[in-house]
């Protein structure tokens, strides 16, 4: 019988273009469901594919707090998160999110 051998998945290894650590970040805030930390990760993942060291150079911050920030097993500070991403090259928008409360008319 012939051993399989796995080595761990890192996706940092795959993100390679801004449009690909964009769309990575948007997919995670949509399966986020409110988890500050797991967004936090994303970030991390996106920030090792750029290089860490260059981010915080961009950033401000010393590699060491990004490394603890972006790990997700805390939730960093807005403040933080902001650096991070403009660091990044990235730009957040806000969208509305239409619910059937939003359009239920008023009743009369």
């Amino acid at each position: 019988m012939v051993k399989t051998t796995t080595t761990r998945y890192d996706v940092a290894e795959h993100l390679r273009t801004p449009e690909e650590m964009a769309a990575y970040l948007e997919a995670c805030i949509e399966e986020a469901r409110g988890d500050a930390a797991f967004i936090a990760k994303a970030l991390g993942d996106i920030a090792r594919a750029k290089g860490m060291s260059q981010v915080a150079r961009d950033s401000g911050l010393s590699r060491e707090s990004l490394y603890k920030a972006l790990s997700g097993e805390r939730t960093p500070n807005f403040d933080t998160v902001l650096k991070v991403i403009s660091a990044l090259g990235i730009k957040l928008h806000a969208e509305a999110v239409v619910t059937n409360n939003s359009t239920a008319q008023p009743v009369t």
